[in-house]
């Protein structure tokens, strides 16, 4: 996929001219396609619209909005976008076929802003994509939102536990002997309020320390604090 946009956008419009709110009255957009049946659809749609001034081959770097047209995300799609990427000026949309399995991860990596299924690809939703890229707002089908959550989600998990346990294995006593040490309690203070054996206390805070893999008591109630576990 060469640098350049793939099958020439359409012939530039009028220059942008600066409305009352400060931003520029048509948003510039560069259209990149490996089918020219594909960059023609999306062309046609969109010069219809007042709001856009598509940009021709020469000046697609000015773009404020790249829309990146594919059936599916390959090596050289992903080059592309990481090249867009690297761009400042620019932020990218994805009007795609399929997204196959873990391709929503490899695409937002890419830096894409907004992903849109080519089969709802009509001129109010092209026009709506164009207008919050440009805006700095992100746009996801639902249910490609949901997959992401989820991502995100299972990524912070493992961030907070390597090994893969939750955060709720910390038990009742646990939690409770970790309060304590934060408060400035000593192993023999603890068992007493405990009603434990300082033996049961040392062992427990032990058990704590090794399992989460950290490096001494003070470890452990910096952890716990920070999870919102005391």
């Amino acid at each position: 996929m060469s640098a350049a946009p793939l099958g020439e956008p359409a012939p530039a419009g009028s220059s942008n001219r600066a409305s009352r709110s400060g931003r520029p009255d048509r948003v510039t957009v560069a259209v990149y396609a490996a089918d020219p049946i594909l960059r023609v659809g999306v062309v046609q749609q969109l010069r219809q619209r007042p709001e856009i001034d598509l940009l021709a081959d020469a000046d697609a770097e000015r773009a404020e909005v790249s829309l990146v047209v594919v059936d599916h995300v390959d090596d050289d799609v992903a080059a592309l976008l990481h090249r867009l990427r690297h761009n400042a000026v620019t932020r990218t949309g994805l009007v795609i076929g399929t997204l196959g399995s873990g391709a929503l991860q490899r695409v937002i990596e890419c830096g894409v802003a907004a992903v849109v299924r080519r089969a709802e690809a009509d001129q109010d939703q092209l026009l709506h994509v164009v207008l919050a890229i440009a805006n700095g707002e992100g746009v996801l089908p639902g249910d490609l939102l949901g997959k992401l959550l989820t991502h995100v989600a299972s990524l912070q998990r493992s961030a907070l536990d390597p090994r893969g346990l939750a955060l709720s294995t910390l038990t009742t006593r646990e939690a409770d002997m970790l309060r304590l040490v934060s408060e400035g309690l000593d192993t023999a203070e603890i068992a007493r309020k405990t009603a434990y054996s300082e033996r049961t206390v040392k062992n427990v805070l032990h058990e704590i320390t090794t399992r989460l893999q950290l490096r001494n008591r003070a470890h452990a109630v910096g952890y716990a604090l920070r999870n919102g576990l005391i």
